[in-house]
């Protein structure tokens, strides 16, 4: 008899799936319960329990201390003028006739007004009656000193043949002493009119000389007349002249000052001219930097987002309104597309420091005036004492408190409630 064997041992049990899900889900519900105590209830029971205040990381601005180049400046605006913007003056009194108007481009050179001085060109010509009529003495002074020498040289002439002769007597005179064919009261007369002779001769040449140098004299007089009347001449040429107003430098010309044809009075303002080749700016520097400012400073001037360097040239002695006025020129002597009075900031760089510790500048100086800042460590924020030094635009120097690499807060500190720390939420 044959046995068939069942499939029994083949059957596998299954459980329902019902149940396992209801194990899983309060599983889960656990697990997210105990991480939600552990990071969100348990700090805030620890901080509730000890006191401390707590921060979200969003509301602050934290910043690091670096050590490196510390530039002290100060931003200002200026004002755009040109460098060389010389006024004309009227020469002398008279009538200006403009030849220009305002606007008008001119050259270095060209004529702009002509003033009309009768008064001036008058005695212009007087002056050179004057000169021509000194020029006329001297050459006449001249032909007397020829005319002179001559009347001197005959005068010599005559001395020296007198002489000559009065020579002749005596060896005559001695000849005969010796033949004894003379008295002695003739040998004597004769030897008198030889020393006579010599006397009138010596006498002639002294006077000559001395009517020389006194001719001398009078043409370095008269030649010192000429050349007198000479620079007056001369002045009056160049008063002549300049009453054709020419200008100075290339450029356009500014105001006119005098109404067309009108009369002017001498040293009247007359018009000005702007040479628009070199440009200056010109600055209020409030009056807490007075003291810092110095010639020869670098300065950075923004003309269409472009940096331009300059150099302050000048200072003013005075405070006016709580400012010092001063005056920055640009390097760039090629520098184009300014305009007069136009408007530009300029960055005016005070000192320059090496390895120098700094934080950038924040409202946290203004808290406690710069006595105190907040460093931030391991999620929290500690009060610490600081010193601060030297402050910029950017930048603020630490003095000591704080080193290199450490956190800072440089945000307002007024959301700290000058708490001694404050921890800081992710």
């Amino acid at each position: 008899m044959t046995y068939i064997s069942d499939t029994s041992a083949q059957d596998t049990q299954v459980q329902a799936q019902g149940s396992k899900t209801k194990l899983v889900i309060p599983f889960v519900a656990i697990i997210a319960f105990i991480v939600f105590i552990y990071f969100i209830v348990t700090p805030a029971i620890a901080n509730w329990s000890s006191g401390q205040s707590a921060v979200e990381l969003g509301k602050i601005r934290i910043a690091q201390v670096e050590q490196g180049m510390f530039v002290r400046d100060f931003s200002v605006q200026g004002r755009v003028i040109a460098a060389k913007r010389p006024v004309l003056y009227s020469p002398a009194q008279g009538t200006v006739t403009y030849l220009v108007e305002a606007g008008d481009s001119v050259s270095t050179g060209q004529t702009l007004a002509i003033i009309d001085s009768p008064e001036l060109k008058s005695l212009y010509d007087q002056e050179i009656a004057n000169l021509t009529k000194l020029k006329t003495h001297l050459e006449r002074e001249k032909i007397q000193v020829k005319k002179s020498n001559l009347a001197h040289d005959n005068l010599i002439g005559k001395a020296e043949v007198s002489l000559n002769a009065a020579r002749r007597e005596m060896r005559r005179s001695e000849e005969a002493m010796k033949n004894s064919v003379i008295s002695d009261i003739d040998y004597q007369k004769a030897k008198d009119d030889l020393q006579n002779a010599e006397r009138e001769y010596q006498h002639v040449l002294k006077e000559v000389a001395l009517l020389k140098e006194s001719q001398k004299f009078e043409i370095q007089t008269r030649e010192l007349e000429l050349e007198s009347q000479q620079v007056k001449v001369t002045e009056l040429k160049r008063q002549v002249d300049g009453l054709k107003i020419n200008s100075p430098v290339t450029g356009l010309v500014g105001n006119l000052n005098a109404q067309q044809k009108n009369s002017v009075a001498k040293n009247q303002p007359l018009l000005s001219v702007v040479d628009l080749t070199q440009y200056e700016l010109e600055v209020s520097v409030p009056e807490s930097y007075a003291d810092d400012l110095a010639l020869g400073m670098e300065a950075e001037i923004t003309l269409n987002q472009t940096l331009y360097e300059g150099e302050l040239v000048a200072i003013s002695p005075e405070i006016t309104k709580g400012t010092v006025n001063g005056k920055i020129r640009f390097k760039d002597d090629s520098l184009t597309g300014l305009r007069q009075n136009q408007r530009l900031t300029t960055r005016i760089i005070l000192e320059q420091k090496n390895n120098i510790a700094f934080l950038p500048r924040g409202q946290f100086i203004n808290t406690y005036n710069g006595q105190f800042a907040y460093v931030v460590k391991d999620n929290e924020a500690v009060k610490t004492p600081i010193k601060l030094g030297s402050r910029s635009l950017a930048q603020v120097e630490i003095l000591s408190g704080l080193k290199q690499g450490d956190q800072v807060v440089i945000s307002d500190n007024e959301i700290f409630k000058d708490a001694p720390s404050v921890r800081i939420l992710q």
